[in-house]
């Protein structure tokens, strides 16, 4: 790959920024905790340019956080999960909006699943939870 494809790669278009903003925003209306934003653009065998991943305390809030970021994208952007994937009780809500995954999960859920670990060749970006 020659640097200027690269450079072009590196950089986020301002429709996905605006994208990216608007989930993580969502994510911290409902007190979602450890936060982390997975660039997995450089990654051949991607399934997605992005993941996101949180936590919520409570299976309650796992659900909120999903929910608030579906409304918000619907609303803001006018997008649609492609697919919405989760367990019940909501250990686990997986939000895939092609080239932006969302996984909200229930701290024991996250820590079997250890997607941070799976995906660890992307670039981890984390939250503060505000």
């Amino acid at each position: 790959m020659n640097t200027s494809t690269e450079s072009v790669r590196k950089a986020i278009a301002p429709k996905m920024e605006e994208r990216l903003d608007v989930i993580l925003d969502s994510i911290r209306d409902i007190k979602g905790k450890n936060i982390v934003r997975l660039d997995l653009r450089k990654l051949d065998d991607r399934p997605a340019e992005f993941f996101f991943i949180c936590e919520g305390e409570s299976t309650t809030q796992v659900r909120a956080i999903a929910e608030n970021v579906q409304k918000r994208m619907k609303q803001e952007l006018g997008e649609y999960t492609k697919n919405t994937t989760g367990s019940r009780p909501a250990n686990w809500v997986c939000l895939d909006y092609f080239d932006t995954v969302v996984h909200v999960f229930y701290p024991e859920t996250r820590a079997f699943y250890q997607i941070e670990d799976l995906w660890s060749d992307g670039i981890a970006t984390q939250y503060e939870t505000l």
